[in-house]
C-alpha cells in the first residue's frame, strides 16, 4: 500500500475510534497518580493492551512497553506517552472531574496516553505494512522524576532508530499540529537553599540572626544574574516561588528555605547559574553571620532538541492530518531530551486552546482543559508516525 494512502486509512481509522479515545482520556483523568505512583494507571493501559492482543513487560517501576513486529526486519520506531499527573486540586466542574483529591491530570498526560492506546489498536489493525518493529513507551514521572532517564537505564532505547512525543499546547489553537527543528523546550533545574540563622523574638531582631532577611537578599540578587550577567540575547528565566520562613508574625525563626527552578537553552549558561547561585548565597549568608546550604536536584533535564532532517519529514507527513505550524521556544522543560540524547527524536505539538469552548488555562492550572473534539489528531499523530522507517524517511 502507498504511504499516502495508509496516512488516510490511519486518519480514518483515529476518527472512527473517537468516542473510544474520549473514554479513555476520561477514565485516566478521574484517577490520576504522580510520578512512580501510577500503579493504577499501568494496570488499566496493561489490560487494554492485552485485550488488544499485545505483550506488556514493565519498566521504571510503573512504566508499560509494548512491542509491534512488522513483517520484515526494519527499523525500530519508539512512540512515547508520559502517564503522570501533579499534585492540584482540580477546580473544573465537569463529568470526568478528578476522583483523587490533590491530584490532577493538568498537564494533558491523559490525552497523550489515551491517544497512543488508540494509535496501538489502529497500527496493529496495519501490521502488515509494518516494516520493522514499533516500540509503545508509557512512561512514568515525567513531571519532575526523570522517568525517561529509568526507561533508558533499561535498555529500551538501545535499538530505537527515532521517537517521537506527542504534547498538546495551550499556546497553539485547537486542533493545529507544531513543532520546530532545533531546540523547542529548555534544559530544567530545580535549586532549594537553606539559610540557619538565630532566632528569636521579633521585636529585638538585634538579638538574632534573621535568616528571612538575608533571604531577601538572595532572592532579589539570584534575579540580577539574568538582568545584569547574562547576554540579553540569551533565553534565560529564573523563577523561585516557594518561600518560607515563620510561621506567626512575631517570631523570627531559626532557619528559612527558598525554593526555585531556572531555564535556559544554553548547557554553558546553565552552569554558570548553578556557579553564582551557589556564590551569591553563600556571600550573603557570610555577610549577616549565617549559615547556608544550596542544593540541586540530582536530575537535571537538558533541553528538549529536535532532530532537523526527522522534524522536516515528520510534520512534512503530518500535513495530511490537518494545519502544521512552527511553535515558538518554550522555557519549559521536558525529560523527552532525555531519549534525544540517544537518538533521534522529535517532540510534537497539538493546540487545544479554543476560546468559544473556555480551554483557556494554561497547564498546571486547577482549571486546565482541552477540546476533545481535536484530541483524535493525537491518535492520528502516532499512527502515521508508526510507519516512519517502514516508509525510510531517513
Amino acid at each position: 500500500m502507498e504511504f499516502e494512502e495508509l496516512k488516510h486509512k490511519l486518519i480514518a481509522e483515529a476518527k472512527s475510534l473517537e468516542s473510544y479515545l474520549i473514554d479513555a482520556r476520561r477514565h485516566i483523568h478521574m484517577y490520576p497518580e504522580i510520578g512512580f505512583e501510577e500503579e493504577k494507571t499501568a494496570q488499566y493501559i496493561e489490560n487494554e493492551l492485552k485485550t488488544m492482543g499485545y505483550e506488556t513487560q514493565r519498566s521504571a517501576k510503573t512504566g508499560v512497553i509494548a512491542i509491534l513486529e512488522g513483517k520484515k526486519e526494519g527499523k525500530t520506531i519508539a512512540l512515547r506517552a508520559d502517564i503522570d499527573a501533579l499534585n492540584l486540586t482540580e477546580e473544573n466542574d465537569v463529568p470526568y472531574k478528578s476522583k483523587n483529591i490533590g491530584k490532577m491530570h493538568a498537564c494533558g498526560h491523559d490525552v497523550h496516553t489515551a491517544s497512543l492506546l488508540t494509535a496501538a489498536r489502529i497500527i496493529r489493525k496495519y501490521r502488515d505494512n509494518l516494516t520493522g518493529k514499533v516500540k509503545f513507551i508509557f512512561q512514568p514521572a515525567e513531571e519532575g522524576g526523570g522517568g525517561a532517564l529509568k526507561i533508558i537505564e533499561d535498555g529500551h532505547l538501545d535499538d530505537v532508530d527515532a521517537i517521537f512525543g506527542l504534547h498538546v499546547w495551550q499556546e497553539l489553537p485547537s486542533g493545529i499540529i507544531g513543532s520546530r527543528k532545533g531546540p523547542i523546550l529548555a534544559s530544567s533545574d530545580k535549586f532549594t537553599i537553606t539559610i540557619k540563622g538565630k532566632g528569636g523574638h521579633a521585636a529585638s531582631p538585634h538579638q538574632t540572626f534573621d535568616p528571612t532577611s538575608v533571604l531577601v537578599d538572595i532572592y532579589n540578587a539570584i534575579q540580577k544574574i539574568v538582568s545584569r550577567e547574562i547576554n540579553p540575547i540569551e533565553h534565560v528565566v529564573i523563577t523561585s516561588p516557594v518561600f518560607k520562613g515563620s510561621d506567626a508574625f512575631n517570631i523570627i525563626p531559626p532557619e528559612a528555605l527558598l525554593k526555585g527552578t531556572f531555564r535556559t537553552f544554553n548547557n554553558e549558561v546553565r552552569d554558570y547559574i548553578v556557579k553564582r547561585i551557589t556564590e551569591i548565597a553563600e556571600g550573603y549568608s557570610r555577610a549577616w553571620r549565617c549559615e547556608c546550604s544550596v542544593e540541586f536536584d540530582k536530575i537535571h533535564y537538558p533541553p528538549t532538541v529536535n532532530d532537523p532532517q526527522t522534524t522536516e519529514n515528520a510534520m512534512k507527513i503530518l500535513e495530511s492530518i490537518g494545519p502544521v505550524a512552527e511553535v515558538n521556544l518554550s522555557l519549559g522543560g521536558e525529560d523527552f531530551s532525555f531519549y534525544q540524547e540517544r537518538t533521534k527524536g522529535v517532540f510534537i505539538a497539538l493546540g487545544l486552546y479554543n476560546e468559544e469552548k473556555g480551554i483557556i488555562h494554561p497547564h498546571h492550572h486547577p482549571k486546565f482543559d482541552v477540546d476533545e473534539e481535536t484530541i483524535w489528531k493525537g491518535a492520528a499523530i502516532y499512527s502515521i508516525l508508526a510507519f516512519y522507517g517502514t516508509y525510510s524517511m531517513d
